[in-house]
Parts: structure tokens; sequence; C-alpha cells
């Protein structure tokens, strides 16, 4: 049989949601029950565990008025897949250990950071940081549509969000509230109308009253447009910008791999200034291909410099 500290830890392991902690304990009953002459036993207990290491973790399917606007994937991105400054990452790593321990800081009276703000322009990695966080934690990832739930009817908009909020306590995870300016806008501006300063007011009453397991993840593209209220109902506020020479290396060295020949990276990190992460990503994408189907084994700098050029000018375009 198995000891008593055995049983106390298992069953403190299972409560604080430590899985992998839980299947070493498991395991060690069994070689524990193998040792004593209880073969039969042993083997069931690794069949188990053998089985539920292998089942892949469910992805939340939604009632059918609910998945119109929120769509579920079960996320395989780690922190190592995204290229960001140390200091952000770092932030990001706090949110995992905190999540991780969340139990430890329960007993002194303190919660988790759970809702977060990520701010910044587009294409700096303010979605693939919310996927990252579940992918890290094994959580399923919700990406709330906002086009989907704001509405020109009356109560509606706040209606829907009431529905995200009763999910987001019953079905624990990641959600993004992506391009959150939608319903986050300033109050007093002067073309808000009267039901969005509504919606405002019960986005601000659920997210202050939601006590779930949950993580809530906003972003916008546009701090300014936000009103200056939610800021205190967020545990966090991430800031991010457009790459540093350092991650414009990583990036485009990440991303060319063995496409990357004897390209010298640092030779053209300047025709990169005002590009997001996400268009670096494209341009060497599109040499890539370019590169593939002129039958060539690496991307040139021409090439690549070309295609850089062409989000640049993309850019310009929708600038204007």
């Amino acid at each position: 049989m198995a000891t008593a500290e055995q049983i106390k830890s298992l069953i403190k392991s299972h409560l604080q949601d430590d899985r992998e902690r839980f299947l070493t304990i498991a395991l060690q009953l069994a070689a524990c029950e193998a040792h004593k002459g209880h073969i039969t036993l042993a083997r069931d207990i690794r069949l188990i565990i053998d089985k539920q290491k292998t089942t892949p973790l469910k992805v939340i399917s939604f009632q059918k008025d609910l998945s119109d606007f929120i769509h579920s994937s079960q996320p395989k991105s780690r922190l190592a897949d995204i290229i960001l400054e140390p200091v952000l990452k770092g932030r990001i790593d706090k949110i995992l250990k905190e999540y991780y321990q969340r139990q430890k800081l329960l007993k002194h009276g303190l919660n988790n950071r759970r809702k977060i703000l990520l701010a910044g322009p587009p294409g700096t990695g303010k979605t693939m940081t919310a996927s990252v966080i579940a992918g890290e934690l094994k959580l399923p990832f919700f990406n709330i549509q906002m086009d989907k739930i704001v509405t020109k009817f009356m109560g509606e908009t706040s209606a829907k969000l009431r529905q995200v909020f009763d999910a987001i306590q019953d079905s624990e995870g990641v959600f993004l509230f992506d391009e959150f300016d939608a319903i986050g806008s300033e109050r007093s501006r002067a073309d808000d109308v009267g039901e969005m300063r509504r919606v405002l007011n019960a986005f601000l009453q659920f997210i202050e009253n939601d006590k779930s397991n949950s993580i809530i993840i906003s972003a916008t593209n546009n701090m300014k447009l936000l009103d200056k209220a939610l800021f205190r109902r967020f545990d966090d506020v991430l800031y991010y910008d457009t790459p540093s020479s350092e991650e414009v290396i990583k990036l485009i060295t990440n991303r060319l791999a063995s496409f990357l020949g004897d390209l010298k990276v640092k030779e053209i990190v300047n025709e990169t200034t005002g590009l997001s992460h996400a268009e670096i990503v494209q341009a060497c994408y599109d040499s890539v291909k370019e590169a593939i189907l002129a039958d060539q084994t690496t991307v040139s700098k021409k090439l690549l410099l070309n295609n850089l050029e062409n989000r640049k000018s993309a850019y310009n375009h929708k600038e204007k």
C-alpha cells in the first residue's frame, strides 16, 4: 500500500494542478507496489498513466450562440518560440510562475496575475503572447471575436459580454479580447454614443467581479483610446514596440533558417526600421518562397531587401 506521505503528496499535487508531479508520484506508487509483488496493480497504474500522457488536452466547444463569437483552440506555442526583448519575456514568465504557484500565493491572501493588458502597434506579438501563455500552461485558448460581439442593437453587446464572462467562469482557459479598444474607448470622447458607454461600464463591472481561475487578456493597438478606469482593473500592463536590432537579427536568422546561407543579417538591420515583427517575418517567408521557385538554395541580400521594401511600401500606403 502507499505510504501516508505518498498519499498526501498525491492529493497536494492534484489540488495544486501540478500534473507532472502528480504523474511522478503515481509512478513511484507503481514501483512501490511492484517491489511488494503486486505486479497486476503496478501494471494497471502504469497503464493509466501512459494513457493519460498520450491523451491530448481537450479543446472545449461552446454552445452554438457562443461559438459564433468565441473561437477555441489548443496552442502548442512556447515561450522559446516568441522573439521579444528580455524584459518583456521576463514579465510573461512571471505570469506563468504565479499561475503555477497560485495556491501558495492564495495562502497569503494574494492572487496570481491573471488580468493582463497588452498594448502596442499591430504585428508586435500581442496575440502570439496570449497563445504562448495558453500553450505554456496547457490551457485552452479562447479568442473572442470583438467584431461579432459589438452590435448596433441596444443591450445586445452587454448581453454577449455577460455570456463571455459566464464562459470565463465555467471553462478555465486563456481568454483574449483582441482589438479591445472596440469597447474600451474613453467614455468622454466626443464621438462616443451612450450605448458604448454602457458596454464599457458593463465590462468594467464584469472584469472587476470576476473570480475565476481563467486568465483574461485584452490587447489594443492604441493605448491612448482606452478609458483610464480600465487600467486599475488589470493586474499587469505589457507594452510592445517594433523589434530592436537584436530581435531583428534573431527573427531573420530563425525564419530564413537553412536558406540563410552567408547572408550578413547585421548589414540589413537598418532597412527594417519601422517594421513590426510580423512584417519582417512575412518578408522572410516571401524571400524563401521566391528562392524556392527560382531553384535557389539560399536567400540573397538583394532579394530580402526587396521584400522588406515591399512590406514598407504596403505599410506606408496603408498609413496614407
